[in-house]
């Protein structure tokens, strides 16, 4: 089988290539990823010489390069991962997640019906259900929640999943959404909440907390969501959208609390600043529908990722050093100056 991944030097889409080379090494995977910020091909460094992967540079928005790929590797299964995905860059610059979120999404489907390609996966977010109030614990997430979006790249997610469930009816793509909520885990761009903390506490710098970070997010291990993907890809029903959740619910603070803790750094390390305009309260998923059709449930109690997640950090200094300084982008050029 071949499988095209896009985004795939990107957080999510670097562990679902691992995982599905790991579990399926016969088949064949193709990362097209157009190395933006948050792409980083130094962290596929372990599998690039492998027969049956193959990288290309492309944007999911340059229509002729996704044909061309199509047209050379005839693909089963696409997985787009593709995606800004960055809240506070969408408020800053809202057109960018419009183009890649949504005209990339619907120039990789124009390619799946061109192609014949057999199923065709959106990874969303739950961000695109809005968010639930604190004082409501019982109140979560399901496949039926409308969607109510708060930010620029919640909203051109939104889109986007609006976009493959009207190629599914209109065209028959056969298609398949999922939405996650909050990933963790080894590769984790250092922008992002946790990995961002790990390392400022490591240099015992400010660890900066949107407004009193009484802000609760539902985290789930990445190798957890990528199990779910692997299972939705599988045995989904054509045509659905199945929630990830982890169950593992904490407030920001809590979070930063825990990570200073783990590293033994005080708790005065941490500075609330200014909160994100439109910042969410809660998000929780209740992932039922993917329980009881698949059979899928998390698989790690955030009390142990997130000791994982550390040691990484701390085993793997050179990888994000290297995102830090910006030496990461010159990585593609030293893989494909000679070839």
């Amino acid at each position: 089988m071949i499988r095209v991944v896009t985004g795939g030097a990107g957080f999510i889409g670097s562990n679902f290539i691992f995982h599905m080379m790991d579990k399926y090494p016969d088949d064949r995977l193709v990362c097209i990823d157009s190395l933006t910020y948050a792409g980083n091909l130094s962290t596929l460094k372990s599998v690039m010489d492998k027969e049956n992967f193959r990288f290309e540079k492309i944007d999911i928005r340059d229509r002729d390069a996704v044909y061309k790929l199509f047209e050379e590797e005839k693909p089963d299964v696409v997985i787009n991962f593709a995606a800004e995905s960055h809240v506070d860059r969408s408020i800053e610059n809202p057109s960018i997640f419009l183009e890649t979120n949504i005209m990339g999404t619907s120039i990789l489907m124009d390619a799946c019906i061109k192609y014949n390609v057999g199923r065709y996966h959106q990874v969303s977010t739950d961000e695109v259900y809005g968010d639930l109030p604190l004082d409501r614990p019982d109140l979560f997430f399901t496949e039926e929640t409308p969607i109510h979006t708060s930010s620029p790249y919640s909203s051109s997610k939104a889109g986007a999943d609006l976009l493959v469930l009207a190629y599914h009816r209109t065209y028959g793509l056969p298609v398949t959404i999922s939405r996650c909520s909050n990933n963790y885990g080894p590769y984790h761009f250092p922008e992002k909440l946790i990995p961002l903390m790990i390392i400022n506490a490591l240099h015992d710098k400010d660890l900066p907390v949107y407004g009193a970070g009484e802000n609760v997010r539902d985290w789930l291990y990445v190798e957890d969501h990528c199990k779910a993907i692997d299972l939705i890809l599988q045995k989904g029903r054509i045509g659905e959208v199945y929630n990830i959740g982890g169950h593992n619910e904490k407030k920001n603070i809590d979070i930063v609390k825990i990570i200073c803790a783990e590293l033994g750094k005080p708790e005065s390390l941490i500075k609330h600043v200014t909160d994100r305009k439109g910042h969410d309260m809660r998000y929780a998923i209740d992932p039922t529908k993917i329980h009881s059709e698949l059979g899928w449930l998390p698989e790690t109690k955030f009390e142990d990722g997130i000791k994982k997640t550390i040691k990484w950090y701390l085993d793997n200094e050179d990888w994000w050093k290297d995102i830090i300084s910006g030496e990461y982008q010159k990585y593609y050029e030293e893989m494909y100056s000679n070839r």
